[in-house]
């Protein structure tokens, strides 16, 4: 990946838009990224990031806004960048979400996040959709954002920290670049197979035990439990003892069961048998007295059937007199029907016209219709009405478009009222334009002195805030001063200590080599062994070795000696650095405060700060000012604009008012002779509309009351002559003697059941059965009743009994099957999860993994392992050949887990020590070699991907400067094959060794760049 250009509008600090030619600036392979702090150097390393990922790397993400306070409202952020990745070309464009002013109204509003992809080269079709760019970017890069914030821009900040962090620490960071998710999923896998194994095995083994409880519940027994001291099982209800323990031999229990219940289900079979024999004898004896029984019960019965018949002859005569009248009237009865129906109708008639005759007493008009229409006798004539309501109908006709007419004349007169009131308001308004007008001259003088004035105070805001940033570095100096001097005392004599104890431990150490050579030769004669030759002269024989002497020295004691002294050198050396830090930051602070006295400089800065802030004040106020003015400005045209517009709107209005006025006269003329004595033309015309429908109605009213009065007429006729051939003396005796169809279908029914019952009887006590036992005494079922029931309750005792048995042993006889596949399944489940579970322990790390290392773990290990052996390299040439890492992949302390170990080989000593013993120079040599090493594995990790830019953060001012040297010397190796190295440092010493440079420079209106390239 090689980055050509970027460019960045409203962005952070920058307010307006600036570029980056990083083709120009990296021509050399090497460029230095400089700039007070806070004027905005990582903000170039988050606006990479946030082209490519649209997110910035670390807690800057959460922490601040990506538009800049410092651009105008209503200005939209924008990053582009052009860079060529995997041979292709092409340009990013992002914009952020930012909050900008409505256009119309006050507040803000929300602009959503936009990105698009265009292609340089090839003829690709470009990308808009944000989810569509991150694809393609994920796909081409290879990593995650997290990953190329950790490869390209390498924050060297977080390797420190990564450099003396603990175990897990560490790890979090190595997930996060290396990719383990899948060894994370074999994990899960082993450990979700080793639980749903168990739950299997488990299954099983409920199962089983379920199985048992079903036999015992089946076969009627209970299983011994093992828990209560291996107390007999209970007997089947056979009696046939189970000898077998269901817990040690489930099958052989099964068997002995099953033997059991099949052979009670052959003894309560034969039981039932017997049952079924005795109780077919008692019902054959109990049926045939109950056929005996059933005659006497019918010869009882017929012989009062007969008597009671015979009792109602009477009766019977009374009712067929009844029917006989009856049938006969019912040619009587519908003519009588249709008679009563029709004096209804004529009675609804009447009530109806004289209804009608209501509504016409309320108008005059009507009244002198229905007289005219009314002959001497008093009857109506229907056709005169109906003539009447026609001359009336041609009125109505006449009189509705008139109706419309004076509508539009009340619509009229309220449009005129308007009018007249919008002529009122706009000839007030002309008025109030004018005053404002006389006004507005005055106030466009004080609105420009106001912005001259802020104009003024905001040039000077700039050279009072370098006046108060430099009182505050003095006073703050002078007063950190007074402490730093105190600690280099203290420094001082903390160095003098160290000296003096590092010449005790070196006169130690020389005193105790003096003395083991010394004692040399006795420590050679007790390593002699006789019949092996001597290390010095290789004689076979050693006839006077030396003797040891009390105070003898060992190789031990040198040791101890030498690591003394060499910790007491190392302590003098930390003494001596921490003292000329001390001595360098007084030198330094002298210098900010430039010698002057502490209450002096903060009277100095607070008369400063006073100045700054009111001068400050009133600038703020310049964009009001200029807006106020402005609005003045535009108010005055707006002014002039409105007075034209309302000369014409009134002259408007008053022809509008003139020409309304002209037709509601006209109109009022022609309503005033149509509407006649009522109170307008639309109540005459409803009037008139009524009266129509009114005398419609009542002519129709009086032709229905004279035809229903007639039918009624020739009814009554007809009823009487059907009496009179009916048989009936008179209508009134025919009317008595009508029977409703019930009362008739009733007295039928009777006469026929009682001959029924007649025939009936004399057919029963006709037969022979019946007359055989006309002289027998009554017979009593009750003794063969009990004995019938007695029998029926024992069979059915029997065959609950022997269908239980059967039930019970085809029960037995299943549940034996199911148990003995349970157990031929339950072995291998058994060892098949012995065996997945000591791999998932293992995989885990624990069980037989003496490491205590996951597969995650060991592949972090092995990951960080590679590491180690590329940064050793960067390491010792940075270092002159001292240090180098060692991984180490032993268990942690109190049972963490092992294998992310990290710590420092000092080749001068031999010996391997904590990274965080390392000083301020040598721990940024570390961490620099650990994240370029962390980039190159990182990057052959994720595909091989070539990071032709790189961005290093910061660090450099704790090295000397033979350290620098090395340390750029490694660097200078980075540009080999073509490749861009951007440092990120605010060290001077740097701008002298790098030539091509990115100035960022502060500005109280924003920050700006400036490049430097040779």
């Amino acid at each position: 990946m090689r980055l050509h250009s970027l460019e960045m509008t409203a962005f952070g600090p920058f307010a307006d838009t600036q570029r980056v030619d990083f083709d120009a600036l990296g021509a050399d392979g090497l460029f230095l990224l400089h700039g007070n702090t806070g004027a905005g150097k990582t903000t170039i390393l988050d606006a990479v990031a946030f082209a490519l990922y649209g997110t910035v790397p670390g807690a800057r993400k959460d922490g601040r806004r990506l538009l800049s306070d410092h651009a105008p409202a209503g200005t939209c952020p924008e990053v582009r960048l052009e860079l060529t990745l995997g041979g292709e070309r092409f340009r990013l464009v992002r914009r952020p979400g930012y909050e900008r002013p409505k256009k119309r109204g006050e507040g803000t509003i929300t602009e959503q996040p936009k990105a698009t992809l265009e292609w340089l080269t090839g003829d690709r079709e470009s990308l808009s959709r944000i989810p569509d760019i991150a694809a393609e970017i994920g796909r081409m890069l290879g990593m995650s954002a997290d990953q190329f914030f950790q490869v390209a821009l390498l924050p060297q900040g977080e390797f420190a920290r990564f450099l003396r962090a603990e175990t897990d620490e560490r790890g979090v960071l190595l997930e996060r670049l290396f990719d383990t998710s899948r060894f994370g999923s074999v994990e899960a896998w082993f450990a979700d197979r080793r639980r749903d194994s168990a739950q299997e095995v488990e299954r099983a083994r409920r199962r089983l035990d379920v199985d048992l409880g079903r036999l015992s519940t089946a076969a009627g027994v209970g299983v011994r439990d093992e828990g209560e001291g291996g107390g007999e099982a209970e007997q089947p209800e056979s009696g046939v003892t189970d000898g077998a323990d269901p817990r040690s031999d489930p099958a052989r229990w099964a068997q002995e069961l099953l033997e059991g219940a099949e052979l009670r289900q052959a003894h309560t079979a034969d039981e039932a048998q017997r049952a079924q024999s005795r109780a077919d004898a008692a019902r054959a004896a109990l049926d045939e007295r109950r056929t005996q029984r059933a005659v006497q019960e019918r010869r009882d019965r017929a012989s009062s059937d007969l008597e009671r018949h015979e009792a109602g002859a009477e009766r019977r005569r009374t009712l067929e007199s009844e029917l006989d009248a009856a049938r006969r009237a019912t040619a009587v009865t519908w003519r009588l029907a249709e008679s009563e129906s029709a004096h209804e109708t004529a009675r609804g008639a009447a009530r109806r016209l004289e209804a009608c005759r209501e509504p016409l007493q309320s108008d005059p008009e009507s009244l002198a219709a229905l007289a005219a229409s009314t002959e001497p006798d008093g009857t109506v004539d229907a056709e005169a009405l109906a003539g009447h309501a026609r001359d009336r109908d041609v009125d109505v006709a006449r009189l509705d478009d008139l109706v419309q007419l004076e509508h539009d004349s009340r619509q009229w007169s309220a449009d005129l009222d308007v009018l007249r009131g919008r002529l009122a308001e706009h000839e007030r308004e002309q008025q109030t334009l004018a005053t404002a007008q006389q006004e507005l001259p005055g106030l466009i003088l004080r609105a420009e002195a106001a912005v001259e004035r802020a104009r003024a105070a905001s040039t000077a805001t700039e050279g009072l805030t370098g006046a108060c940033e430099r009182a505050t570095d003095a006073a703050t100096a002078a007063r950190e001063l007074v402490g730093l001097r105190l600690r280099r005392g203290a420094a001082a004599e903390s160095a003098s200590s160290a000296r003096a104890a590092h010449l005790q431990a070196r006169e130690r150490l020389l005193d105790v080599r003096e003395a083991r050579l010394s004692g040399m030769a006795a420590e050679l004669a007790g390593q002699l062994v006789s019949g092996e030759p001597c290390t010095v002269c290789g004689s076979m024989s050693h006839p006077e070795p030396a003797g040891a002497q009390a105070s003898a020295v060992t190789k031990d004691d040198e040791a101890q000696a030498q690591a003394d002294e060499q910790i007491a050198a190392e302590a003098v050396d930390a003494a001596r650095r921490d003292l000329n830090d001390l001595d360098a930051a007084v030198d330094l602070h002298v210098h900010r405060c430039s010698g002057r006295d502490l209450d002096e400089l903060e009277r100095e800065r607070e008369a400063l700060v006073a100045e700054l802030a009111a001068t400050r004040a009133t600038a703020e106020g310049l964009d009001a000012a200029m807006s106020a003015l402005s609005g003045l400005r535009g108010r005055d045209q707006q002014l002039q604009q409105r007075g034209t517009e309302l000369a014409g709107v009134v002259s408007a209005d008053r022809v509008q008012v003139a020409e309304t006025q002209q037709r509601i006269t006209a109109a009022q003329g022609r309503l005033d002779e149509a509407r006649g004595g009522d109170r307008s033309v639309g109540v005459r015309r409803d009037r008139l509309v009524r009266a129509v429908a009114d005398l419609t109605a009542l002519a129709g009213a009086v032709a229905e009351a004279a035809s229903t009065q007639a039918a009624a007429a020739r009814l009554d006729q007809a009823l009487a002559a059907a009496a009179e051939e009916a048989g009936f003396a008179s209508l009134d005796q025919a009317i008595a003697a009508v029977r409703p169809d019930r009362r008739r279908q009733e007295i039928d029914a009777e006469l026929t059941a009682a001959r029924d019952v007649e025939v009936a009887a004399r057919a029963v006590l006709s037969e022979p059965e019946v007359q055989a036992m006309v002289e027998r005494e009554p017979i009593d079922l009750t003794e063969q009743v009990r004995e019938a029931q007695e029998a029926d309750l024992e069979l059915k005792r029997a065959v609950a009994t022997a269908a239980e048995a059967g039930r019970r042993a085809a029960e037995v006889r299943a549940i034996g099957e199911d148990l003995r596949a349970g157990l031929e399944a339950l072995a291998p489940l058994l060892r098949r999860h012995d065996e997945l579970a000591a791999l998932a322990e293992v995989i885990a790390g624990r069980g037989q993994n003496t490491r205590k290392m996951s597969l995650r773990s060991y592949v972090l290990a092995a990951r960080l392992e590679q590491v180690a052996v590329v940064a050793s390299e960067r390491l010792r040439r940075m270092s002159g050949g001292r240090y180098e890492f060692v991984h180490s992949d032993e268990v942690g302390s109190r049972g963490r887990r092992g294998g992310l170990g990290l710590d420092i080989r000092d080749d001068y000593t031999g010996a391997v020590r904590s990274a965080k013993t390392l000083s301020g120079g040598e721990s940024f040599m570390a961490s620099l070699a650990l994240a370029l090493a962390l980039a190159d594995v990182v990057s052959t990790e994720t595909g091989g991907i070539s990071l032709d830019t790189l961005f290093i953060d910061e660090g450099f001012g704790t090295l000397d400067a033979d350290t620098l040297d090395a340390v750029m010397g490694v660097l200078d190796e980075l540009r080999e094959g073509g490749r861009v190295v951007g440092l990120v440092s605010h060290v001077d010493e740097m701008r002298q060794r790098i030539p091509s440079r990115l100035h960022v420079i502060r500005g109280k209106t924003g920050s700006t760049l400036q490049m430097v390239a040779p």
